[in-house]
């Protein structure tokens, strides 16, 4: 019960204060309603998709299929095989492959969602659950197709409808729809193209491959008891019963959406983190400005126990009030982005929210958490007061000296930057993880010695303010008399900004690199590209060769290969790289023959391999190349680690991902550009979805991409930066307060309102650029540093986006200002005679 009547003054000072409370819950609102956003947003897509997948394995007792995704798939005598073993009712073997469907010249879009086609088996063929018609019939001989209902509507197409199919690896078609069959979720971007059985395996397969089989067991048969008995047949390849397909299906998904999950969290993180501070901030000038009411508390018997527990009450009732309003929101959150990303036709499947017990258990412990650590230390310091001093002071001393912390924080300075510059003489994701740590140190080290750096910053950055005369000095004064409270709000901008700083460098660096990689490594006047899942269609080199002005035209695919154990990723050109590429050869010779690699250097030194000399390396289905290395040459993103022949890439690349990545053209000495392009562009025209580009261009488009990410991270970021700004007004209000007998005492001696506001004004425009320089600097330093981890990606150009930097700069003065409009119109309002009055 003794806690009873300080639980009692602990509410009661909240609902006297509602401003205050308002504010400081918002922090806590805007960050755990990210964090219940991303779970209610991720749990619910994963949830959907676990649906769709329950419906695609119902009926499959065993699957096999291979252990590599894109390897050939499973030989025809392995079907064979399967079929006689002891067990087996009955095999249903599929193929499938990436597909366009074209409608009056133009690509049906899927906003990202997969376009696929695969093979239809009627139902006395079937092993799982047939696919439901709901207009039509399925289709029976080659050149007819039915599509999802989804696609057809996205398509405008009907049974009876004529259309056209690109398929990348293959060419295009022209078919007939007979029918539109219903999937789960149907409400995506997902285009699902069934063909005849005999059709898909002429175009998704070599004859002689399928892409999996499933398998129905005998009656009297577990689908565990079959699957063990295939598995010991076929030990290469990946043997599952129906519901580990399922979990298979899911786990591929719920990879990805974990890191979507982590990815959002983490801005979650951040904005919780700026709020923290925030709600410390708020919690040591209410505990100052409190001193003389908790004084009277102490001397009226109250323990220090119990003022204590008054100031942390105040924080559990913000922490739990504004994390049930952080879930709600949250909830509201991920309503917002679904919405959102299905504006911009993101080709995501709907389904219901998912809101799990994790989730409100996350939110409410979290804001909790966060609000009750932040409150701790001005708990404590109210404990500590003793009554008959506090009652002699009207407001709270600057707090004890600095010394010891800025010690803490130049020791921590030294160590990180010692961190950062050592990692950023290496590469790889070990030297990345030391520039974090460094980081991580470096962002401390300005928490702890950013007191005592304000005041000397403040002092400089006093100069913006000296045209104002002496309303910008007492501006600046008020900004460094009380450096702690100066610190802990500008930390809030400084963590926001020094990420959006990083995130603009590595943006502008990544264009960069990719612009001199370009200039320096592409000769070629014309670049044929496609889009990204899909790449340029087979079929698009042949006819660029046909065009007049043209000399050579280059094919550029994707391969992957294993050397012992490990996957490695190359390239294979189909014509003459050296006239299309520049790349240094630095030992052998750049020439390359059916048996014959060129290696990058680093994959060389690795290897320790050298020209001339007899390697091995294996397919994802495990066949074994013997090959000479050829010659090594300079590391370019442009080839990657390795290059081999077109004879290799046939042999081991499924058919139905035999694309290209990019197709280089080359002109003849003196042809016409202008001609040749018109001349590719109708040339390519059958192939909707490929685009000429000259080499401005292509990297132009590189840049875009770029710059999309860079936008979703901004747009992320905006969160934190929003709450720093809550911050400023919450300090600067209760900064009012507490200096509102000294306002009133300006007001009687002649200052005008408007003087007033006006002093208010510029102290958050200096403490918001205070907040900003510090951020950005150190952004950047960490961003240099970050980024020389990075070189052997292929961020070898290093820029600073000065454009950015100075708008970020003035716009953090102009937040300043807007931050300080309500509290500055307030103190302007402080009645003179009335504030000397009070006690």
């Amino acid at each position: 019960m003794a806690g009873s009547p300080m639980r009692k003054v602990a509410l009661r000072n909240l609902a006297a204060h509602k401003v205050r409370l308002v504010l400081t819950l918002l922090s806590v609102i805007l960050g755990t309603a990210f964090i219940a956003g991303s779970f209610v947003f991720t749990d619910s897509l994963q949830r959907t998709f676990d649906g769709i997948f329950a419906g695609q394995a119902k009926g499959v007792d065993v699957r096999v299929e291979p252990k590599e995704r894109q390897s050939l798939g499973v030989p025809n005598e392995v079907v064979d095989k399967v079929a006689a073993t002891e067990g087996v009712r009955a095999v249903a073997p599929a193929v499938q492959g990436p597909v366009v469907v074209l409608k009056d010249g133009h690509a049906v879009q899927t906003g990202g969602a997969p376009s696929w086609g695969k093979s239809y088996l009627p139902p006395d063929r079937a092993i799982a659950e047939p696919e439901k018609f709901v207009d039509g019939v399925a289709p029976s001989r080659a050149g007819e197709v039915a599509l999802n209902v989804g696609g057809a509507d996205r398509a405008g197409l009907s049974p009876g409808g004529r259309a056209k199919i690109l398929i990348p690896s293959h060419g295009i078609i022209d078919v007939t729809v007979t029918g539109v069959y219903e999937v789960p979720s149907d409400t995506g971007g997902f285009v699902g193209v069934l063909f005849s059985d005999e059709q898909a395996r002429q175009l998704f397969t070599d004859g002689q491959h399928v892409g999996y089989i499933d398998v129905a067991a005998a009656q009297g048969v577990s689908d565990q008891e079959l699957r063990d008995r295939v598995a010991r047949e076929l030990p290469e390849y990946k043997v599952m019963d129906g519901a580990q397909v399922i979990e298979d299906l899911k786990a591929q998904v719920g990879d990805a959406l974990k890191f979507i999950n982590y990815f959002l969290l983490a801005f979650g993180a951040i904005a919780l983190l700026v709020g923290t501070f925030i709600i410390y901030n708020t919690f040591s000038m209410i505990v100052a400005q409190r001193l003389r009411e908790l004084a009277l508390l102490r001397a009226v018997g109250a323990g220090r126990g119990q003022v204590g527990w008054s100031v942390v009450s105040e924080a559990a009732v913000i922490g739990l009030l504004g994390s049930a309003l952080g879930l709600a929101c949250g909830v509201s959150l991920a309503f917002g982005l679904t919405a959102l990303l299905n504006a911009f036709d993101l080709g995501l499947p709907t389904g219901s929210m998912q809101v799990q017990p994790r989730t409100v258990l996350a939110a409410l412990g979290v804001g909790l958490v966060v609000t009750v650590a932040s409150a701790y230390a001005p708990a404590r310091r109210a404990a500590k007061i003793p009554p008959v001093q506090a009652m002699r002071e009207e407001f709270a001393t600057a707090g004890e000296g600095l010394r010891v912390r800025t010690a803490i924080g130049a020791v921590l300075a030294v160590a990180g930057v010692v961190l950062v510059v050592l990692g950023a003489r290496h590469t790889g994701g070990n030297a990345a993880l030391t520039v974090g740590i460094g980081a991580a140190a470096l962002v401390f080290a300005v928490l702890f010695a950013s007191p005592a750096m304000s005041r000397p910053v403040l002092s400089g950055l006093g100069v913006l303010v000296r045209p104002f005369g002496p309303t910008g000095r007492m501006a600046r004064n008020n900004a460094i008399r009380n450096p702690r409270r100066t610190a802990a709000t500008a930390f809030a901008l400084t963590l926001g900004l020094m990420l959006v700083s990083l995130i603009a460098m590595l943006g502008s660096s990544a264009k960069a690199s990719v612009g001199e990689l370009v200039d320096k490594g592409v000769k070629a006047d014309y670049v044929l590209a496609g889009p990204q899942m899909i790449g340029v269609p087979l079929g698009t080199a042949q006819a660029a060769k046909d065009v007049a002005g043209v000399q050579d035209v280059v094919s550029v695919r994707g391969v992957a290969m294993k050397v012992g154990d490990e996957q490695v990723f190359g390239t294979s050109p189909n014509g003459r790289l050296d006239q299309v590429l520049n790349y240094e050869i630095r030992s052998g010779a750049g020439t390359l023959g059916d048996n014959e690699i060129l290696v990058s250097e680093t994959e060389a030194g690795k290897r320790n391999w050298h020209a001339g000399d007899r390697v091995e390396l294996t397919s994802l289905d495990n066949k074994k190349f013997s090959v000479t290395v050829s010659g090594i040459y300079k590391d370019t993103q442009l080839l990657g680690p390795l290059v081999v022949a077109p004879a290799m890439y046939n042999e081991v690349m499924p058919v139905a991902f035999r694309t290209d990545v990019l197709v280089l053209i080359e002109g003849v000495p003196g042809a016409d550009p202008t001609a040749m392009r018109t001349d590719l562009e109708k040339a390519t025209a059958p192939y909707v979805v490929v685009q000429v580009q000259d080499r401005e261009e292509f990297k132009g488009t590189q840049g875009q991409q770029i710059d999309t990410t860079l936008a979703v991270l901004y747009g992320l970021l905006a969160l934190a930066v929003v709450i720093a700004v809550l911050g400023i007004v919450n300090t600067l209000a209760l900064s009012v307060v507490e200096r509102r007998r000294e306002i009133g005492m300006l007001r009687a001696v002649g200052m005008q309102r408007a003087q007033v506001r006006r002093a208010i004004y510029l102290e958050s425009m200096l403490i918001a650029v205070f907040g900003a320089l510090v951020g950005v600097l150190l952004g950047l330093g960490i961003g240099a540093g970050f980024l020389r981890t990075l070189q052997d990606l292929g961020l070898t150009t290093i820029t600073i986006p000065w454009t950015q930097i100075v708008l970020m700069l003035v716009g953090s003065g102009v937040v300043g200002v807007l931050a300080a409009l309500w509290p500055g119109v307030n103190a302007a309002r402080t009645p003179p005679l009335a504030a000397i009055a009070e006690a």
